[in-house]
């Protein structure tokens, strides 16, 4: 006779304390240096108020929206930017890399004749060249990035005037273009788009939640997992509500309401990138070697693979940023990703949390640190019309940013975390 036994099922190990609990667990680790995007989010609730306070125009609909639409481009080459970053690196030509791929795209499109998914196909290629070639520099050859990308960052301007010629403009009008930075969705598919996001939010979390009790591992509190999941949902709905309004001054001739189109476009990118650096080995690798590239290499990571990667990530992505840079001023100039765009987009992934000394950082980061950006540069206008004001807050901003990543790095270290 012979007799079988039953595998016991794993102990499920939840985290006791609650939402209580969860709020001690997350000042600890703050006390610890791990402050992650905290001191941005708080940056930007401060800016908030204290624009709403002093100018009222600030507060309108059109406004919110505009920031949105303003905020895109910026975003999008600091996330391009979050990747580099990581490594411990710097891209000083990410700016004119959006202004020149943008510009290929113009004369694909413009001047050539050919259909939008050809112009957006040379764009994104031009920006992987670009990267590819920074990429072999730096991991190949020895070459410092900062070298690097400061050649290309003149070089790359000559190449915009050389394409364009001095004091021209290449004008796009298709209007696939153009409405992905200018337009909004229906009010219908804006809440539609709110559905989809916290429902796939919840059902991420959940799905996690039931892996690891699966797995006999430790879980966050039920109660924690519920405001989390209705902590975003709620704030969701009041986007989408409020963006959902009518902004048009004369709603009769034009009515203006939705969801920016440039928002579901940018959410889609966030989370493909995040799931990138934190469900693949490639994501594992980026950190690694952020961390320690000695250290890596030794434990057969390809460091020089990983770098020329990120380069061309980040300048595939800083040319999506000068497409929204052409969509959002109907044209491609010489002045197209010059200026300040370098700088604003750096200090978009730096004052989101994403670290100038490498292996930390999330995609999350350049979103969070790109709003604070574009809240400075809408709310500012408001008060004063002097632009060295506006650098000069810009400026403090970043320092701060840059100060705070320097002091947790420090605590992290003092507490071994």
């Amino acid at each position: 006779m012979t007799t079988s036994t039953a595998t016991p099922a794993p102990e499920v190990i939840e985290e006791g304390g609650g939402i209580g609990g969860a709020l001690r667990d997350y000042v600890a680790r703050l006390r610890g240096g791990d402050t992650g995007s905290l001191p941005a989010v708080l940056g930007f609730i401060v800016l908030v108020i204290f624009f709403s306070a002093t100018a009222e125009p600030f507060t309108s609909k059109l406004n919110w929206a505009n920031l949105l639409n303003q905020s895109a481009a910026y975003i999008f080459i600091a996330m391009g930017l979050v990747f580099v970053l990581l490594l411990g690196e710097i891209d000083l030509s990410a700016g004119y890399t959006a202004g020149t791929s943008a510009a290929m795209m113009g004369v694909v499109m413009t001047q050539k004749g050919f259909a939008w998914p050809i112009a957006v196909l040379a764009c994104l290629v031009t920006g992987a060249v670009i990267g590819l070639t920074i990429g072999i520099l730096v991991a190949r050859l020895g070459i410092p990035s900062f070298v690097v990308t400061l050649a290309y960052f003149l070089g790359l301007q000559g190449v915009l005037l050389l394409v364009i010629g001095e004091g021209g403009t290449i004008a796009i009008r298709d209007k696939t273009i153009l409405a992905i930075n200018n337009n909004n969705m229906s009010t219908w598919m804006g809440w539609v788009f709110f559905l989809v996001v916290a429902g796939g939010y919840a059902a991420v979390t959940f799905g996690q939640q039931a892996r690891r009790r699966a797995a006999g591992l430790p879980t966050a509190a039920t109660s924690v997992v519920l405001a989390k999941v209705g902590g975003l949902a709620l704030l969701l709905a009041i986007v989408t509500f409020f963006l959902n309004q009518e902004r048009s001054v004369n709603p009769v001739l034009n009515s203006l309401k939705g969801v920016p189109i440039i928002v579901p476009v940018t959410a889609l990118f966030v989370v493909g990138l995040t799931f990138v650096l934190t469900r693949t080995s490639f994501g594992r690798h980026v950190y690694a070697v952020g961390g320690n590239a000695e250290a890596a290499r030794r434990a057969g990571i390809n460091v020089g693979n990983i770098k020329i990667a990120c380069f061309v990530i980040g300048s595939v992505l800083a040319a999506i940023g000068g497409i929204l840079i052409a969509s959002r001023d109907n044209s491609v100039s010489p002045t197209s990703g010059g200026s300040s765009t370098l700088l604003l987009s750096v200090a978009a992934a730096v004052i989101g949390g994403t670290s100038l000394f490498g292996g930390k950082g999330r995609i999350i980061d350049a979103v969070i640190g790109g709003l604070v950006i574009g809240v400075i540069y809408n709310g500012l206008p408001f008060i004063t019309q002097q632009a060295g004001i506006q650098f000069v807050v810009t400026a403090g901003v970043l320092l701060l940013a840059a100060s705070v990543d320097a002091i947790a790095r420090r605590r992290a270290s003092a507490t071994g975390r």
